[in-house]
């Protein structure tokens, strides 16, 4: 049992260091040499296929026996896969048989040349150009990397497995799909036509042991101070909206938010792939569902959140909203279901509501602008601003308030900034950490009628 949990605190601290912790990884540290990419295809690639080939014929259909385990499948295949390799012709060291041996494996178990990759908990991300360029970021940066596929059709068959298991499909009368990894782990694919180049695929990996708030502080992501400002808004039934860029930690510190939900309130988490990862005993999670191949049967965020409102939730927590969905969301914020979350894509908070706004316009109803801004005014109490530094790491660079309305202008005031005037370290970090403006909310007052005290140093200037 102790190497077992010394095994997991080293898999722990390997997804610490790649979500942008202060130290980088040692071989980052180190400053490794960029592999030179191999655009000629794999050396190995005629005889892989022959390998495989002849494991399809011999095992046949019971590759695809749903009553099998999958051990027991894993176990077949690697005996038949060294019987089939002992009868390759072409001349192979040890080594290249063990190498062909384990990508062949791979291929029928799992994402082929991918799957070491997917293993790699320091690996945040893997970006597939094409079947020979390929590249994953590690520690917030990108670095290009050796694995191949042998040619698009091997490619193709691989984006094939992936959206099959979650019964999504990828052809040119629908040639770009959203799926996600049994593991959580959210996956894009475009092929041809729109991909001119050959198949894309891009897959960003989640922690299989979700983040906590101590995390992120480790992180710098926040403070326990501003941790604790959070927690005290969530608590207090605040509406939160967290705002950022791709990749910049929106859904972590989303899942982060949510793990101060009170375990004894019913929560209806709405999202296009399931990737929060609540604790809580009382979790309706609903999943958006793209049209069949007819055409019919797609489910929109927008239907799950209106019927959202029919399953009597204390909170509804919306992955994302990026479109007519905003109108419901905010309604559903507007009308007694208080302490809602969501995640929207937005350079700043100022934005975000400009974003907000667009889409309602989406929804199709014709509602003037003051209109609009007057439900996102009352609507929304905290924007939450994240994004990913130049150095890699992901941070809370903004919280403001949503004050209201003066004239037409929704009006913000900034709760905490971040301090970009601290500089950055020899090594390009940056010293900076949000602080507090100086201002205390308005809600403080609605916090303390539900027995939530703020205390005076969490927005105190030079004290966080």
């Amino acid at each position: 049992m102790s190497n077992l949990a010394d095994r997991l605190d080293a898999a722990r601290m390997a997804q610490i260091n790649a979500y942008g912790r202060h130290e980088q990884p040692e071989r980052q540290l180190g400053q490794p040499e960029r592999p030179t990419k191999r655009r000629g295809g794999d050396p190995f690639g005629e005889v892989k296929n022959r390998v495989h080939q002849a494991l399809v014929d011999s095992l046949g259909p019971r590759l695809y026996d749903p009553h099998l385990q999958e051990s027991e499948l894993a176990a077949r295949v690697r005996t038949t896969l060294q019987e089939v390799i002992d009868s390759e012709e072409t001349p192979l060291s040890l080594a290249d048989r063990s190498r062909i041996a384990q990508d062949v494996s791979d291929d029928i178990l799992g994402h082929g040349p991918l799957e070491p990759y997917l293993r790699d908990p320091e690996i945040t991300e893997i970006m597939v150009n094409g079947p020979a360029d390929i590249y994953v970021e590690r520690g917030g940066r990108i670095f290009p990397v050796e694995a191949v596929f042998s040619d698009e059709a091997h490619l193709r068959r691989t984006i094939d497995k992936i959206v099959a298991r979650v019964g999504r499909r990828v052809d040119e009368s629908s040639p770009m799909v959203d799926a996600r990894l049994p593991d959580g782990s959210r996956v894009n694919a475009v092929i041809s036509p729109i991909a001119l180049d050959g198949a894309l695929l891009t897959i960003r990996k989640f922690a299989a042991d979700p983040f906590t708030d101590r995390d992120l502080i480790s992180f710098g992501t926040f403070s326990d101070g501003v941790r604790d400002f959070l927690r005290a808004c969530v608590l207090g039934r605040r509406n939160i909206v967290i705002s950022g860029g791709t990749g910049s930690g929106k859904t972590t510190t989303l899942n982060v938010l949510s793990s101060f939900l009170p375990g004894d309130e019913r929560i209806v988490t709405i999202e296009d792939a399931a990737e929060l990862q609540l604790h809580q005993d009382h979790v309706l999670r609903l999943e958006a569902r793209p049209p069949n191949i007819e055409g019919r049967g797609a489910v929109a965020i927008r239907d799950l959140v209106r019927n959202s409102l029919r399953m009597r939730p204390d909170r509804i927590i919306v992955g994302e909203v990026r479109d007519g969905a905003a109108l419901d969301m905010l309604q559903a914020m507007n009308t007694g279901h208080d302490g809602s979350l969501t995640t929207v894509h937005a350079n700043s908070p100022r934005d975000s509501l400009s974003r907000l706004e667009t889409m309602v316009l989406m929804a199709g109803v014709d509602l003037p602008v003051r209109a609009i801004r007057e439900q996102a005014a009352g609507a929304i109490d905290l924007i939450v601003q994240q994004a990913r530094l130049k150095d890699g790491s992901r941070r809370i660079t903004q919280i403001s308030e949503v004050v209201g309305m003066e004239s037409d202008v929704i009006t913000l005031q900034d709760i905490y900034t971040f301090d970009y005037g601290a500089g950055r370290d020899e090594a390009g970090r940056f010293r900076g950490q949000l602080v507090p403006t100086g201002i205390r909310p308005k809600f403080t007052q609605d916090l303390a009628d539900l027995g939530i005290e703020l205390p005076l140093h969490l927005f105190a200037r030079g004290l966080m």
